[in-house]
């Protein structure tokens, strides 16, 4: 089976993580990296170009990866479907749901090439633990979750294009809060009632400082949300409880290591309400990031063995971005 040939449109630091973990992925080259801004170091591997349309125009690049600031998404997604192309593009999926849904389109028009979302932290080993967990039915159903997920930003920040509402499309949580709402969605399906208060009482621009959500299914599952770029120091924290125990996850493996080592801890209830006592707690600590591995193997399933995307599709980002639309309408 020959190689895939990808070409990676915007070369920042995701369009480095892609290029690197493409580079290390069997039956995969990188042929194109398009970038317009000047002055950026690429690798002298590849061919380089500040125009789309080289990319679009050669028959040889089987898909594209799009890395760009959020403003430029939605159309490079649609020319790339359109040029018959793949596309594994990253998160948000749009600046809106307006936006998804002329991607979503789009991929209807073109029932041949696949379309995928770049939402890495579904592949975490310690996410995909908590999911295998879950789905055992050792411990119960899921009652509840709680996500905290937050950074410190200082005045640098105002000068990058995610502080400018017309090309970010939103603030801290469409930037960051979004892959804790899409890791609530992977342990719980959905859910029908949103309430939210969205701040930027801090940083005082148009685009949210702060979120603080809550979310219930017909199933009477609850799950908070706090993203926040107001933390001042970098944490996530996510936490799964269910009838008979709880899982949570402190820290998140990154190449950076802002977040600190990636900890799961798991117990089990053993003793009977209501003098509940926590026993056998155990902890696992997940030393290295193999999400964006898996992610791009993922995409390169659902291309090689013309395959539905199983995770990162329209329909999961559909359900994420009508959630987020809802929130946004809490301003």
């Amino acid at each position: 089976m020959r190689d895939l040939n990808f070409a990676i449109v915007g070369f920042g630091k995701m369009g480095s993580i892609r290029y690197n973990t493409l580079k290390e992925a069997s039956g995969c080259r990188v042929s194109w990296i398009c970038e317009v801004a000047p002055g950026v170091a690429m690798p002298d591997d590849v061919r380089h170009t500040a125009h789309l349309d080289d990319i679009l125009l050669d028959t040889g690049v089987d898909a594209i990866v799009v890395c760009t600031s959020n403003d430029a998404l939605k159309n490079t997604v649609l020319k790339g479907l359109g040029h018959g192309k793949h596309v594994l593009c990253e998160k948000p999926p749009g600046r809106n749901l307006a936006e998804l849904e002329e991607m979503i389109a789009a991929e209807k028009n073109n029932p041949k090439l696949k379309l995928m979302f770049g939402f890495n932290h579904r592949h975490h080993d310690s996410m995909l633990c908590a999911r295998k967990m879950i789905d055992s039915g050792e411990y119960g159903q899921v009652l509840w979750l709680r996500g905290r997920y937050g950074k410190s930003v200082d005045e640098n920040f105002f000068s990058n294009w995610r502080a400018k509402k017309e090309k970010a499309g939103g603030g801290i949580f469409l930037d960051q809060g979004i892959h804790m709402l899409d890791l609530f969605l992977m342990m719980c399906d959905d859910f029908d009632e949103v309430s939210a208060f969205v701040s930027n009482l801090y940083w005082k621009l148009n685009i949210e400082d702060n979120v603080f959500a809550i979310f219930r299914n017909k199933k009477g599952q609850v799950a908070s949300l706090h993203s926040t770029m107001t933390q001042w120091r970098h944490l996530f924290s996510f936490e799964i409880f269910l009838e008979r125990g709880y899982i949570t996850i402190n820290g998140l493996k990154t190449s950076s290591n802002s977040y600190g080592d990636e900890i799961m801890t798991v117990a089990k209830n053993r003793s009977l309400p209501p003098a509940a006592m926590w026993t056998d707690e155990e902890k696992q600590v997940f030393h290295v990031d193999t999400s964006w591995k898996k992610e791009m193997a993922t995409f390169v399933d659902a291309i090689r063995l013309d395959k539905p995307v199983s995770v990162g599709n329209t329909k999961d980002a559909y359900k994420l971005m009508k959630l987020t639309e809802r929130i946004y309408a809490n301003k």
